[in-house]
């Protein structure tokens, strides 16, 4: 059997129809297959990469930690120094009150200790999310994400779990002393690159905090410069009461983590003590990885240019098939007229060399969230590529 024979066989299945090209190698923004074909990754594999793919800086902390240690004991009971100096990096680089971590394996479990430590602190169950919003596919996450279709055939899920529309009133005026949360995401990613409005957020956001109702940030997606600031809020103007993270925390490594006040997580301590437990969370090559890659990110000085990035993408995506493009830092949702279309135009994208992908609840938009490394011409040359493929797919309508 060859790799794609097991693969079909041998590997579960997520989709009908994944995209099942065999990659062998990635650096930069780039990645290989087994055939030597080169692909630029324009979603830097779902934001993860952030930096780019295997940055030497990284591979160098990962080769180190693994020569010391790897897997010790379940996290929380050892003192780990790639723990330790990666949560000291990250909070110097939020808001006093966010300055205690707990390092989980993805986002995904971020957003189920996050859920937890609500309802913890509160003594309420009543949770407020919303449409079109993705926070992960486990239980707790599937019960907030924004979406019959995809929490319909896993129900029951968790109870007192209320949507509402992104941008709308409703929300706000539903807010009152009975509910543990708001979880939200500052940009919705797979609603298609939809921003909230900035003086709608920030009285949501003063509502809460007059209700004792804990604000839970989503930047999994967003953060780590993807909007142009390392995180979405610092734009709006908020401080979260939690802040999720995932995806490039990691530097290509699994990660995520929720961030809170030290008061608020160590009630995580106690009534009844483990209230959240991981084997594997914030693994040491894990942390040493992800550190990295943020101090990459500061000290290269990536955010600086990241409008200029911006401008290039947009002002050459001018084709008639598109009907308008969402955007916010190097992060955007082209839209076409259907999935059909979308996805026609992928198709030759991908056959052009251009790995893209379309959104859970923008079906007819497509995804780019190129490195935050790539240079004006590698940024000029996706969008060629897009425009070759768009131009075609037109030439057979």
């Amino acid at each position: 059997m060859n790799n794609r024979q097991i693969f079909q066989q041998h590997l579960a299945q997520t989709s009908p129809a994944p995209i099942a090209i065999e990659m062998n190698k990635a650096e930069g923004i780039y990645l290989f297959d087994v055939d030597g074909k080169k692909y630029i990754d324009a979603i830097s594999g779902f934001s993860v990469a952030n930096i780019g793919h295997t940055n030497s800086t990284v591979v160098e902390a990962v080769t180190k930690q693994a020569k010391e240690y790897m897997h010790l004991i379940v996290y929380g009971e050892f003192i780990q120094q790639p723990q330790t100096a990666y949560a000291k990096l990250l909070t110097d680089n939020l808001p006093s009150d966010l300055n205690c971590v707990y390092f989980t394996n993805s986002g995904t479990e971020a957003t189920e200790g996050a859920l937890k430590l609500a309802k913890r602190a509160t003594g309420r169950t009543k949770i407020y999310a919303f449409n079109n919003a993705y926070h992960g596919s486990t239980q707790g996450s599937l019960s907030v994400i924004g979406s019959e279709y995809w929490r319909n055939n896993f129900r029951p899920l968790l109870p007192e779990v209320y949507h509402f529309n992104y941008n709308s009133n409703e929300i706000i005026e539903a807010i009152d002393s009975t509910v543990a949360c708001v979880i939200i995401e500052i940009v919705q990613a797979e609603a298609g690159i939809k921003a909230a409005n900035k003086t709608w957020l920030q009285t949501l956001y003063k509502k809460c905090k007059a209700n004792g109702v804990l604000f839970i940030v989503d930047e999994i997606q967003s953060g780590f410069g993807r909007t142009g600031s390392l995180w979405a809020f610092e734009q709006f103007e908020i401080i979260p009461d939690i802040l999720l993270l995932g995806k490039a925390l990691g530097g290509g490594m699994p990660l995520g983590a929720f961030i809170a006040n030290y008061s608020l997580m160590n009630l995580l301590t106690n009534n009844p003590v483990l209230g959240h437990i991981t084997t594997f969370g914030g693994h040491p090559i894990s942390c040493v990885a992800g550190k990295a890659a943020l101090e990459v990110l500061l000290t290269e000085n990536l955010l600086n240019n990241i409008q200029h990035k911006q401008s290039i993408l947009i002002n050459n995506l001018t084709k008639k098939l598109i009907k308008h493009v969402n955007y916010i830092g190097l992060w955007a949702a082209i839209a076409f007229e259907n999935f059909e279309t979308n996805h026609a135009v992928i198709q030759k994208c991908i056959t052009k060399g251009l790995i893209t992908d379309w959104f859970l609840f923008a079906p007819n938009c497509m995804r780019l969230a190129p490195p935050l490394i790539s240079t004006n011409q590698q940024l000029l040359d996706i969008c060629s590529i897009i425009n070759e493929s768009i131009d075609e797919v037109e030439l057979n309508q």
